[in-house]
């Protein structure tokens, strides 16, 4: 089977996520922050009059929180029926993968913030893409709070 993933960048890494998830890609717009919700929760913004929780996938990947520039986008994704927008340093284009082309990441030592939420990683032409388990990331009730 192949997989066509929207690959993108974070904090100088390149990352993809399944094309399926997404829904649509928006340019940066500030969002509104909300109260007690974890540090990676950016805050909301109106999409077509809905409420999208969107969220700092630096900070959820466990790295320092993005400050957002007018170059940063959101990348749309839903779930079932839970929708969130994500921020991301810039966007590249689009791959197809062989499923046998993804491997395993390989063990690390200490606490790595990022492994838990990969669903493997693939060599695409010169760089290394972290494949995101987008329900991995999107565990846990703090999104459905922000809505």
């Amino acid at each position: 089977m192949l997989r066509e993933l929207i690959t993108f960048e974070v904090e100088g890494q390149v990352f993809g996520l399944d094309i399926m998830a997404i829904r649509e890609i928006r340019a940066w717009s500030p969002t509104t922050r909300l109260p007690r919700v974890p540090a990676y929760v950016a805050g909301v913004v109106n999409l077509r009059g809905t409420v999208l929780p969107v969220i700092d996938l630096a900070a959820r990947l466990g790295w320092r929180a993005t400050e957002p520039t007018p170059r940063h986008a959101i990348i749309v994704t839903q779930l079932g029926a839970q929708v969130g927008g994500w921020i991301v340093d810039s966007v590249s284009d689009i791959v197809t993968v062989p499923d046998n082309a993804l491997q395993p990441p390989p063990p690390t030592a200490g606490q790595d913030t990022v492994v838990p939420f990969l669903d493997g990683l693939a060599a695409i032409e010169d760089r290394m893409v972290m494949v995101l388990n987008l329900t991995a990331l999107s565990d846990g009730s703090h999104i459905a709070e922000a809505a």
